[in-house]
């Protein structure tokens, strides 16, 4: 067995990967272990294992709520409560209260976070009451591991318990007391940990975030959570945001009362715009590539693209259409706002956002959102693609995080009509202003790191992202008043709208911003609140916003310091943006020169995602979240190693999948046609030597530069030969599915949706 079979094994195994696949005769690895990438949304295996296994799902989702129209005394304000039953699987409001009034008690609970430490035994046993009346029979700590993004289904972890055992009479007895709703334990060592975890050392604990509500996904009651080590080091991507809101929210009090303002907390808010692909699912099923890391290592460009910018706010495919619909009525039923739905610039590329909300609370959604998508368009036989560049020649996905500061008032202190009429002190902006440009300077290089995904190699600054330097835009007026403002001369800003005419008559005349948009700025003023636009589709938002808060807090914390010295605010605010004036850049981020000129002004600029996560542990980073007691020493690097290590993994798949797909697919196809293999061979012989390079490289840092340089010097070098064979190839012969049968469902599918 160990000796003697396993030599056997040896060579069967090196036949396999060089038999063409449809010739070899056994289900493959890929195909027993990928539930995820080889089903369609009715349990039908497909690609090439389909047939082999088949399931019925348990439960199939309602389809979306016909049109039908009521009677106008009808229209109530929980019309959509009581006829679709949005909301009501979110454990807040009027929901919580009906079941919380048997206990005595009411949602105002939530209100505040000690109901955790006082009264956890009475919600958990509302909790269970709720579950068991809508059908939730099963609960589950809902967490987030770090190294998700990309490869993990949902980007969460969760195990799932029943809420009953049985008597001795037999029937269920129904317990859940309010230590199973705080607590629960994992092994931590089974995720990414950068060395926090060990199998000897795994203890691994999830407690209930009360800053975000419980809610109930089919059978399910979803908890969500932190997860925590044995040693109370963070393990997950929420926590450190949960630290670095509790120091924004301490710093921006003390900053604001300074300025002679009270307000009881700040926090942040923030909505998210998530870009992704729908494809036809039986060819995706036809990709190893995109079955295995979500983007196309190879392919020749259609002979249409997006060069006839006729994509963007286009009518949505009706299959498409019907599937997004499923999902905005999914997530309303748990509370989750995807108010917007539309086409983006790229062929089968869609967007959805939410309404703004606070920062845990709308990561959460998104993750969810995130996992409808997925799953839910499985169903209607096609495959959601999240990756930040799926395609080459066409734009990617991104993840807009639009984000701004509000008081527990609810007043917004990036909007400065609001904050000036609240608190009297046109004074108050500025300052609130200066910090976060001082902020944005000083940190660019962890803003960069955070945006650092794998799949943001290809986006920034493609003409589709903001380029990887990190400036703001904050328009023409704002500048032109924070300038006078630092040389004394302005007293308050006031952004004027103008209103513009149409030239047609019976067309309204309307107003507009004072500031036009800037999509090249990585962070840009809206009026309102900063756009960060560089985020990457698959990402977790959690350490991006960390980020953003805990600039934010430092920034606060120094002014306050200064003017408890005894400084004036405006004299604070004055230094700080004439030592930070640099970051300001309000033109094209495009434009060829800007980069060697944001180098000499000394913005910071980091072309490479490798190098930018290798800075996230520098000194200045440390000192930043060690003082505002954000991340420890330990944490930090444990997520710049888990970053590296999910980087260098990322591109391994990807090279191996460019190796099976030209050696198990491609060459048979080109020999069946008689054309010449050399060239593609070649391609296989580069790839395996820059993968076996990478191998032998032990530096965590290191193996990632050459991971980089696979993937964007010897994979692209490598891709031409393959795609320039697939432009010769009689297409009948050519074995996977092509750019134009995967990205143009408005021409590949019939009325039913299946792909012709």
């Amino acid at each position: 067995r160990l000796e003697t079979m396993e030599a056997c094994r040896t060579v069967c195994d090196a036949i396999e990967k060089q038999c063409p696949v449809e010739a070899w005769p056994i289900a493959s690895y890929k195909e027993l272990l990928f539930l995820d990438c080889n089903q369609d949304g009715h349990g039908t295996t497909t690609g090439s294992a389909q047939g082999g296994y088949t399931r019925a799902l348990g439960a199939e989702s309602k389809e979306t709520s016909a049109n039908v129209e009521l009677p106008l005394d009808k229209l109530t304000a929980d019309l959509e409560v009581m006829t679709k039953g949005y909301g009501t699987k979110r454990f807040i409001g009027a929901v919580a209260d009906k079941y919380l009034a048997k206990y005595g008690e009411s949602s105002k609970i939530f209100e505040d976070a000690s109901w955790t430490k006082t009264k956890a035994d009475v919600v958990a046993k509302a909790v269970l009451d709720w579950g068991r009346c809508s059908g939730a029979t099963v609960y589950t700590h809902w967490f987030q591991p770090l190294g998700a993004n990309g490869v993990r289904h949902g980007g969460t972890g969760q195990v799932h318990n029943h809420m009953f055992t049985f008597g001795k009479d037999g029937k269920p007895k129904w317990e859940f007391s309010g230590a199973e709703l705080l607590k629960g334990e994992t092994d931590g060592s089974s995720y990414p940990n950068g060395g926090l975890r060990a199998t000897h050392t795994a203890g691994g604990y999830t407690i209930l975030d009360p800053s975000s509500p419980v809610f109930i996904r089919g059978d399910t009651i979803h908890i969500p959570t932190v997860f925590i080590s044995w040693e109370g080091y963070a393990l997950d991507e929420k926590t450190p945001l949960l630290r670095a809101e509790q120091a924004m929210n301490r710093e921006g009090v003390r900053l604001l009362k300074n300025l002679g303002f009270s307000t009881e907390g700040v926090q942040s808010n923030i909505g998210l715009e998530q870009e992704f692909f729908l494809v036809p699912r039986d060819a995706y099923a036809r990709r190893l590539d995109l079955q295995m890391t979500g983007r196309t290592v190879l392919g020749r460009s259609a002979p249409r693209g997006q060069e006839m910018c006729d994509h963007y706010f286009a009518p949505l495919n009706p299959h498409a259409l019907e599937c997004i619909k499923t999902i905005q009525e999914e997530a309303f039923m748990m509370g989750i706002p995807l108010r917007t739905r539309h086409r983006e610039v790229a062929p089968n590329q869609y967007e959805m956002a939410p309404y703004f909300g606070s920062a845990t609370q709308q990561i959460d959604q998104n993750l969810m959102a995130m996992t409808l998508c997925e799953e839910v368009s499985a169903r209607f036989g096609l495959a959601c693609l999240m990756q930040e560049k799926p395609f080459a020649g066409i734009n990617g996905s991104g993840k807009h995080n639009n984000w701004s500061i509000g008081t527990s008032e609810g007043i917004n202190l990036l909007n400065v009509n609001q904050v000036t009429k609240a608190t009297g002190n046109p004074a108050i902006f500025p300052v609130i202003m200066a910090a976060l440009i001082a902020g944005v300077d000083k940190h660019g290089d962890l803003m960069r790191a955070s945006i650092a995904c794998p799949g943001n190699d290809f986006r920034l600054g493609a003409c589709e992202a903001p380029p990887a330097i990190m400036s703001t835009y904050i328009g023409g007026s704002l500048t032109q008043f924070l300038d006078d403002f630092r040389n004394g001369k302005a007293t308050e800003y006031k952004p004027v709208k103008k209103m513009l005419q149409t030239g047609v008559d019976i067309v309204a005349d309307f107003e507009v911003p004072a500031e036009d948009r800037n999509r090249t700025s990585p962070f840009p003023y809206g009026g309102h609140r900063f756009e960060f636009r560089a985020v990457g589709s698959t990402q977790n938002v959690s350490f991006v916003n960390t980020v953003l808060c805990a600039l934010t807090a430092e920034a606060f914390k120094e002014f306050s310091d200064k003017i408890e010295a005894g400084q004036s605010p405006q004299e604070v605010a004055k230094v700080a943006l004439n030592e930070h004036w640099k970051v300001i850049y309000n033109g094209d981020g495009y434009d060829p020169e800007w980069p060697a000129k944001a180098t000499k002004q000394g913005v910071c600029r980091i072309d490479s995602g490798v190098d930018a996560i290798n800075e996230m542990a520098n000194p200045k980073n440390l000192k930043l979240f060690e003082d505002l007691k954000i991340l420890n020493k330990k944490e930090l690097e444990a997520r710049r190693d888990v970053n590296l290590v999910h980087y260098v993994g990322m591109i391994e798949m990807e090279a191996l999948c460019m190796i099976d797909m030209i050696v198990q697919q491609i060459i048979p196809a080109l020999k069946e046609a008689q054309m010449s293999v050399e060239s593609v061979q070649k391609a296989v012989d580069m790839v395996q030597k820059g993968l076996a390079a990478m191998h032998l490289e032990n530096g965590l840092f290191e193996k990632a530069t050459l991971a980089r340089n696979l993937r964007l010097e010897t994979m692209i070098e490598a891709r031409v030969f393959v795609d320039n064979a697939e432009g010769e190839c009689p297409a009948h012969l050519w074995p996977l599915a092509t750019y134009k049968e995967l990205l143009f469902l408005d021409a590949n599918q019939d009325s039913n949706g299946n792909t012709v």
